[in-house]
């Protein structure tokens, strides 16, 4: 057997695979119009579709601008921190019933779905924005559940898009859910562009913008979702998918600092506008990248020499791939059993070799899920990490109101807003670099999970307006890169056609965290209440003044997301020899 090491070192004519496969020459290349205009008709169609994701997850973050009309509401309502905390939780709650979008799937078309996510989110924000306008009353209970009802709205969203990706992009699939999930840091930005635009000084003007900007949003996807799904990608196709994705990478990341910069700086009404054309046209440039990338003229000027395969050799293909893949997936057995049968004598070996995963992609079922303690480390991971950092950008306002800074609240929603899309970005930079730094996805999980308690810990140190920033911007960058890889790690670790309901299970931990967190928050909220020093009554609220009224929240939160970073390193080791398999299994792969 010849194994891929030494195919490598073959040049092309002694390579018995390279002729057939990989090299045929631009001159020698038989050019089928029809086909290729097909073909280019099928790979827009595919970037289309992606782009319309980016566009749905930029404006359906709803999430994030909590903090910006919390304390409005709190008002209004005349309820107390707890209470809030409350609805704050069922917003996250909401997310519990996530996997019904994964199972509604099965069922209904994606744009049945993606409009199911609209209209709930339309009513479940909407009929706050009455309540808050004081044109309609409604108990505390009923606005309990339109806060789950808007919270399910962003779940059903975020569920479209993973399975968009997912569907449409098979090779590149962690990049694309990256570049799409990324977007989704954004809203806050954009919703504070769209709101100065119209009226800067209400506040409540959020929950209306909630609820009309995704339904609006959805609809104008219409048109592309409907369009057929794309055939497998050929292997000549490859190389113009990465350069495509280079492309919109860099013009995603020109947006992310276009949004930070401008929220960073006050204007007026009128410059807002001008501003928000800036922002909208920039989410519109991307429409033309794929157009020009995916023709065939674009790829043979700079791969004169890039993979071409006729039509009839496309089962041969799939043939080779199989056969290596069972054969490296033998031998990782193999492996596996002997590396156990060494390392018999530690407990620690026992551990971390015990029903550990042994090749990346098999499918689990829910009930299969529930078993494996990956699984359950990972969960703990996400409930310590990503969890943990939501609950504190829905405190964000009153974190900020406390340490005496309530005017510059939507300066630090936006700032956790745009650091949360570049980290959703830097989700992408273990397949960028795979060639010159390969880990394992669960490693940058678990150094991406580093800054939360750091960030937590220098709050307790010092409550100046720089900490306070410098907090904000390192936990939004760790809970983007957190919140876009677990997708791609659900998927690789428990099955991509099962990621749709697998990740609503994984992300049930959502409500319980923002329970658990935002309780222990309140409830040392409530208490330095009782201390007249550090009371003051605004909009006939009373309001917790001073950094006790968070330090030793923070101080728990540093201590719990420490007990994040130890149980993400956990699943490195766990998995790390799955993932080394995969890499094995793309060095035999780059033969076809």
């Amino acid at each position: 057997m010849i194994t891929s090491s030494l195919l490598s070192r073959l040049p092309p004519q002694e390579n018995p695979f390279f002729n057939k496969y990989i090299y045929v020459s631009p001159m020698t290349q038989k050019y089928k119009p029809k086909k290729r205009r097909k073909r280019f008709m099928e790979q827009s169609s595919k970037w289309m579709i992606l782009i319309a994701s980016t566009w749905i997850q930029a404006f359906t973050g709803t999430n994030f601008d909590f903090s910006s009309y919390s304390s409005d509401l709190k008002s209004v309502l005349g309820i107390s921190q707890v209470q809030l905390n409350y609805l704050s939780m069922a917003s996250d709650f909401g997310k519990a019933f996530g996997w019904c979008s994964g199972v509604s799937l099965m069922y209904f078309p994606l744009w049945v779905v993606l409009l199911i996510a609209a209209f709930m989110g339309l009513v479940g924000y909407g009929l706050q924005w009455l309540v808050i306008q004081r044109i309609i009353f409604l108990p505390y209970f009923l606005v309990f559940l339109l806060c789950v009802l808007a919270g399910c709205s962003i779940c059903w969203f975020n569920t479209v898009c993973y399975v968009l990706c997912i569907k449409h992009f098979s090779v590149n699939r962690p990049i694309a859910l990256s570049l799409s999930i990324s977007f989704n840091g954004a809203s806050a930005a954009l919703y504070n562009l769209i709101a100065n635009a119209i009226n800067s000084k209400d506040d409540t003007l959020y929950l209306l913008l909630n609820g009309l900007v995704p339904l609006v949003t959805s609809i104008a996807a219409l048109p592309i979702l409907w369009q057929p799904r794309s055939q497998t990608l050929r292997a000549d196709s490859v190389h113009r998918e990465y350069l495509n994705f280079r492309c919109l990478t860099i013009l995603a990341v020109f947006t992310g600092l276009y949004l930070l910069i401008l929220n960073s700086v006050s204007y007026s009404a009128q410059t807002a506008r001008i501003l928000l054309a800036g922002a909208v046209f920039l989410l519109v440039l991307p429409v033309i990248a794929p157009g020009v990338i995916c023709t065939e003229e674009w790829s043979e000027l700079f791969h004169p020499n890039y993979i071409s395969l006729e039509d009839n050799d496309t089962d041969d293909l799939e043939m080779l791939n199989e056969l290596i893949w069972k054969e490296a997936s033998s031998m990782n057995v193999w492996m596996e059993n002997s590396d156990g049968s060494k390392e018999k004598g530690s407990w620690t070996s026992s551990f971390l070799l015990r029903d550990r995963l042994l090749l990346l992609g098999e499918e689990h079922s829910a009930s299969l899920l529930m078993c494996r303690l990956d699984f359950w480390l990972y969960y703990l991971a996400y409930f310590c990490g990503g969890t943990l950092v939501l609950v504190y950008s829905n405190n964000l306002g009153q974190i900020s109101e406390s340490l005496g800074y309530r005017s510059e609240i939507s300066f630090f929603v936006a700032l956790y807003s745009a650091c949360s899309f570049f980290g959703r970005l830097l989700s992408a930079a273990p397949d960028f670099l795979r060639n010159k730094m390969n880990y394992a996805r669960t490693a940058w999980l678990a150094f991406a999970l580093i800054p939360t308690p750091l960030a937590f810990f220098l709050l307790v140190l010092s409550g100046s307006k720089a900490a306070l920033s410098a907090a904000t911007a390192l936990v939004g960058l760790s809970s983007g890169f957190v919140f876009s890889a677990a997708v791609s790690i659900t998927s690789e670790l428990f099955g991509p056609n099962s990621a749709g309901v697998n990740h609503n299970i994984l992300i049930t931990n959502i409500p319980l965290g923002s329970l658990l967190y935002g309780l222990l928050a309140a409830i040392v909220y409530e208490a330095n209440l009782g201390k007249p020093d550090q009371v003051l009554v605004l909009d006939g609220s009373k309001v917790c003044m001073g950094r006790n009224c968070y330090i030793q929240t923070f101080m728990w939160w540093g201590c719990i997301s420490l007990l994040g970073v130890a149980s993400s390193f956990l699943l490195f080791l766990r998995t790390k020899a799955a993932y080394d398999s995969q890499e094995r299994n793309r060095n035999w792969m780059r033969l076809t």
